[in-house]
């Protein structure tokens, strides 16, 4: 079974993100960049189901513009056996995304297709659901447990009341929780290897996709500064502010 992976390069989650002076969007300028925390998750247990002998293959996936490689290039570094970079300077929003990957699906034919929950630079939590959709295929979001049974999968769920454990045909679309497992890092000897592995270059022309957005972002700015708290003497105090000032009660 071939498991197909997706992976984005956003802004590294320990950085502080800083609104450009024309609020036209994000700082990206001389900005560490790293891949998703979520697809870092997806690229491990795809790892794990090869290792496992579940998977024959593991393919890592990146849309965007010629640094996406670097990302690829940490999914090989961590065990992915090859990559596509589907290349494009057009700010990709989810649903060209899942149009993007599903002709990728199309092409590669895989058994499971794993992307991470959601992307810590817009937070959408689209694309997973958007390409089920898509596709006429089975998913399961919110992962936090994944195993493989056969021609289908058992997968537990993260939910509001807590855990909710399905089981769905393959192939199919898997969305992962944070839970799910801890990535590994990649070792040097890998790093080297990673070099040599081969990525194939396709356009958005060439899978017959149209890319171009469909929202327009008419200003980004950043969420108000908190005001300093303030201390009250008496219980009295505290019930007048919360009714005059906070208004809450």
């Amino acid at each position: 079974m071939k498991v197909l992976v997706a992976v984005k390069r956003v802004i590294d989650a320990n950085v502080k993100v800083r609104v450009k002076a024309d609020n036209t969007g994000v700082e990206l300028t001389n900005v560490k960049m790293a891949m998703n925390p979520f697809d870092e998750i997806g690229v491990e247990e795809a790892i794990r189901l090869k290792e496992a002998g579940k998977a024959t293959e593991v393919v890592a996936v990146s849309l965007g513009g010629a640094p996406s490689q670097e990302t690829i290039r940490t999914a090989l570094a961590m065990g992915a056996d090859r990559g596509i970079h589907v290349q494009t300077d057009v700010e990709l929003q989810p649903l060209a995304v899942a149009k993007l990957l599903k002709a990728v699906i199309e092409k590669e034919q895989p058994g499971i297709v794993i992307v991470g929950k959601q992307a810590i630079d817009d937070d959408s939590n689209q694309t997973g659901q958007m390409l089920a959709g898509l596709l006429g295929w089975p998913q399961a979001t919110f992962a936090s447990k994944l195993n493989i049974e056969g021609e289908g999968a058992e997968v537990t769920r993260e939910v509001d009341g807590g855990l909710e454990t399905i089981r769905i045909k393959l192939p199919a679309i898997i969305t992962t929780d944070l839970r799910l497992n801890e990535p590994r890092y990649a070792s040097l000897p890998n790093i080297m290897k990673a070099k040599k592995k081969p990525i194939e270059a396709l356009t958005p022309e060439a899978l017959g996709v149209d890319p171009k957005p469909r929202l327009k972002t008419l200003k980004v700015v950043e969420p108000p500064k908190r005001q300093a708290g303030i201390k009250v003497k008496t219980v009295q105090e505290l019930v007048d502010k919360l009714r005059n000032d906070a208004k809450v009660i």
